[in-house]
């Protein structure tokens, strides 16, 4: 029986069908190069349509696009409350949009309609979140000690041009999350997407001139990382880099933005640690655990693939969480009783497929899933898939597959458990599954890393700081951390004598 699929929104389809531009200085241009590249639907392989690949002339101009609005454009006298203004304007839109967004994004990156329609929402109320911060940026009055009748306060102030990179595992949540607050801050943004996902970074342009914003002030050049992306990483005239992906890269960006010392945030990789203790209530836990790993098929930055279960109850939970992926279905984004989508590539898909066969080799058992997903060939499908008899020191259990693979590991108390979860060169996220309240402060406060979900997982919320201890990045986006990212403080002294 074929399935039937919910039709493309019609503002969608139309916005595919026109040829793509990138946006620089408030209008819609084509590479300089003249070049293209293609961007294929993850579900089907099918290309979708083509886009500018930009490279480092293109970079070059919205830089300069984006220094000219900084520094001599209305933006940077514009009053806080006008900038709100702005922002609010901007959040009512994608809310007006939202089917045609939610749409693009399951187009693009395969998550299901399900996941991908709370994100045009979930993005206006970011926007909100820092459009009501334009008007609290304050800086305070110091008292100094120094001779004489001296007045010192502090400023704070846009850092000036931000190269924003983002990822392709959640494009449009990720654009919103770096926009909102340098925006907010008083910035202006070189956005750079990921070659995988480029639409909705585009469709935000069309919004955001929508909206009103001056020239210049927002820039969207879309092309491969190599190339725009390590250009706009070694320009000059770059005040700040925020890039979201993988660590092997926030290294590279690292080294490159140590030229002209550049500031840098970075959200980064992880290998989280989700931990279940027998005392837990046993169905949630389930639910928990697999929603840990198999949001967005794994390809979550936090996701909980390292699952710490206590031995006592180890077998029993990990042949009932095997039994428990059947209740998600893999399959195209657009099918309704789908709730399991594509990884994002072909390339992406054989990693992962890769990472199986490792996990085969060192001795871990399949209790489900293990290769790709039958009758969904064209597309990049793999199956959910739960290892067992897994140790911490494998390389299934350290490094990062980003795909849909839990490694389930034994553990006998709290110590032992903290420190195995602990053991990784990554502190994104971790999630701890217990009635005792003490067992949880215990290790809410023991674990490395920058999230802790007690009895839930994956919860995140514009005023809560999001962000990595160790190799999983450096800064906090998200809550009121985040301002400190986009903004420098300035001491000013004056002479009262």
């Amino acid at each position: 029986m074929e399935t039937t699929l919910i039709k493309l929104n019609e503002n969608a389809a139309r916005f595919v069908s026109k040829p793509k531009k990138m946006f620089i200085s408030g209008r819609w241009v084509d590479a300089v190069s003249g070049k293209t590249f293609e961007t294929r639907n993850p579900a089907t392989g099918d290309l979708i349509t083509s886009v500018p690949e930009g490279d480092k002339a293109d970079i070059d101009l919205a830089v300069r696009a984006a220094r000219h609005a900084f520094d001599e454009g209305p933006w940077r006298t514009l009053k806080p409350y006008d900038r709100s203004k702005l922002l609010l304007k901007l959040a009512d839109l994608f809310e007006e949009n939202a089917e045609e967004l939610a749409h693009l994004e399951t187009l693009d990156n395969g998550a299901p309609l399900s996941m991908t329609k709370h994100y045009p929402g979930g993005a206006a109320e970011n926007i909100r979140y820092y459009a009501g911060w334009t008007t609290k940026i304050t800086g305070e009055t110091v008292p100094v000690s120094v001779p004489g009748k001296v007045f010192n306060y502090t400023r704070k102030e846009p850092i000036g041009v931000c190269g924003q990179i983002i990822p392709w595992n959640g494009p449009l949540m990720m654009a919103v999350w770096k926009l909102s607050t340098a925006l907010a801050t008083g910035n202006t943004v070189v956005l750079k997407p990921a070659e995988n996902t480029p639409l909705t970074a585009l469709r935000i342009g069309e919004l955001v001139q929508e909206a009103g914003f001056p020239d210049g002030v927002v820039n969207i050049v879309t092309g491969f990382g190599s190339t725009a992306g390590q250009s706009l990483v070694d320009h000059p005239l770059v005040d700040k880099i925020a890039f979201t992906g993988s660590t092997a890269v926030g290294k590279q960006i690292m080294k490159s933005s140590s030229a002209n010392l550049k500031k840098v945030s970075l959200e980064l990789g992880g290998k989280s640690a989700h931990i279940v203790f027998a005392d837990a209530d046993y169905e949630k836990a389930l639910q928990n655990a697999a929603n840990a790993i198999l949001l967005n098929s794994g390809q979550v930055c936090v996701a909980g693939s390292r699952l710490f279960v206590e031995k006592k109850i180890y077998d029993n939970f990990m042949s009932d969480l095997a039994d428990y992926t059947k209740n998600y279905k893999l399959g195209n984004g657009f099918d309704p009783s789908a709730n399991l989508g594509p990884l994002i590539s072909a390339k992406q898909k054989e990693r992962v497929l890769g990472y199986l066969d490792l996990g085969r080799d060192e001795g871990a058992e399949m209790l489900v899933g293990g290769n790709a997903a039958d009758g969904l060939e064209n597309g990049y499908f793999v199956k959910p898939t739960v290892l067992a008899n897994v140790n911490n020191s494998m390389r299934i259990a350290q490094e990062e597959i980003f795909g849909p693979v839990v490694s389930g590991i034994p553990f006998t108390d709290i110590d032992e458990v903290i420190k195995l979860a602990n053991q990784t060169e990554y502190g994104l996220g971790g999630g701890v599954n217990t009635t005792d309240i003490r067992k949880a402060h215990l290790v809410a406060e023991g674990l490395r890393t920058g999230s802790v979900w007690v009895n839930t997982y994956n919860l995140i919320d514009p005023a809560s700081p999001f962000g990595g201890y160790k190799q999983s990045g450096l800064g906090r986006e998200n809550g009121a951390e985040s301002i400190d990212l986009y903004t420098e403080t300035k001491s000013v002294w004056i002479n009262l004598d």
